[in-house]
């Protein structure tokens, strides 16, 4: 059996295509999971063992818990059903760790990752460690690659969500604290490639989204199918913080008209008057970002902003989120600047599943299928996401309210 080629990020910052095929063999999957593997541990090297057991809220979860838990997904899908001889690090590390797989058995309710102290943080590596050395011995020595490689693809780009989440959850953390940590004090926000023009890109007709099995795809991408478009311009460029500055000055956050119900009472609820992780200190905006605590740039696309934020802020400027189809047409087109790499943007597509859409088999099939109600789709990807986990096909959702996430925006219009 032939497999497509998945791109992956290996230790040294590199993308690395790999393919089960007659031109590659297994040693180019073992240096993917080797190189995966490793940038999860670079991610959280600077962190202390503090900061890798705190919870800050109950929809984040702590480094520790991220790097234990993407080590039980290989365990579980990968090593008890093929390597028969392994020996399991600790029987009870699969309650632990296990996430929202009903039928891999029970769990640590979400909430309460934080009170996971033990493992600590060197029990922790020792536990990875014993599970990549079972999964190389694995992948070295099976001779039923088939249905190994497709277990370590989906766990290689499993973990790469979960390096992502690791900063965003740690940076909801660090924006807790009056200190104001950096995770990095060398950060700096992306520069992203600017087109020549600044013309908005008009998309329209009939055209092919979701993805066409060529390369590794999540289950929720596909069937490719087709869409009709109506005339719609979309912006070519993010929203900036100083577009949201005009906003906020114009009394965005305060009129009710320019919000739907449920965003209006979010917004009165929580006290919203500016995007996640502002502070207004002695008459200017400032920021937490991974950096530490920053004055808001004027030039760069705003971030952490919720659906409902996004919507309002649409509304306000007399016009709307494209649709999901409208962004991937747009992006597949190459009109749009900045679609990879700096925020992830809000559309007003609810996160539904595509006509003919079936869940992978299996425990694995409760990854998407059972999320797909009252979430909305985000496009693209962000400064957080891994190189080589981007694709014009992948579909983020999140909740309406959440704004933890390195979340913007972009503009459409239709055509009059």
């Amino acid at each position: 059996m032939s497999r497509p080629a998945v791109r992956l990020h290996d230790s040294a910052g590199e993308d690395t295509a790999v393919a089960e095929s007659p031109g590659v063999s297994w040693r180019a999957w073992l240096d993917a999971f080797r190189g995966v593997r490793a940038e999860t541990e670079r991610r959280a090297a600077p962190l202390s063992a503090e900061d890798q057991v705190v919870q800050s809220m109950p929809e984040a979860s702590p480094a520790k818990w991220h790097r234990a838990h993407v080590t039980w997904f290989f365990e579980q899908f990968l090593l008890r059903p093929f390597a028969p001889s392994y020996c399991p690090f600790d029987e009870r590390f699969a309650y632990l760790f296990n996430s929202y797989y009903v039928a891999a058995g029970p769990r640590q309710a979400r909430p309460q990752r934080g009170l996971i102290t033990r493992p600590g943080v060197a029990e922790t590596a020792a536990y990875r460690a014993h599970v990549d050395a079972a999964v190389a011995a694995l992948i070295e020595t099976t001779q039923d690659r088939d249905s190994v490689i497709p277990i370590v693809e989906i766990g290689l780009h499993h973990e790469q969500q979960h390096q992502e989440l690791m900063l965003t959850d740690l940076l909801h953390a660090f924006a807790q604290n009056a200190t104001h940590p950096a995770y990095d004090p060398h950060w700096q926000w992306p520069q992203g490639e600017r087109s020549a023009t600044i013309e908005d890109a008009l998309v329209a007709g009939i055209h092919m989204i979701g993805h066409d099995s060529v390369g590794f795809s999540f289950d929720n991408e596909r069937p490719a199918h087709q869409v009709l478009l109506q005339p719609v311009r979309i912006a070519r460029a993010l929203v900036t913080n100083g577009d949201w500055l005009e906003f906020m000055a114009d009394g965005g956050y305060t009129t009710p008209s320019l919000w739907l119900s449920d965003g209006l009472a979010t917004v009165e609820a929580q006290g919203w008057n500016a995007p996640g992780y502002w502070q207004h200190v002695d008459g200017a905006w400032f920021s937490m970002t991974l950096g530490g605590f920053r004055p808001v740039d004027p030039a760069v696309p705003v971030c952490h902003v919720s659906y409902y934020e996004a919507d309002a802020f649409a509304r306000w400027a007399g016009k709307h989120l494209p649709s999901e189809a409208e962004w991937e047409v747009a992006a597949t087109a190459g009109v749009l600047d900045d679609a990879f790499g700096t925020v992830w943007q809000w559309t007003r597509s609810a996160y539904s599943p595509y006509p003919g859409y079936q869940a992978d088999p299996g425990a694995l099939g409760e990854y998407n299928g059972k999320f797909m109600v009252n979430q909305m789709v985000l496009r693209g990807s962000s400064l957080a996401t891994p190189a080589g986990h981007s694709r014009k096909t992948y579909r983020n959702f999140f909740y309406p309210s959440a704004r933890w996430q390195f979340s913007g925006l972009r503009l459409a219009e239709f055509e009059r």
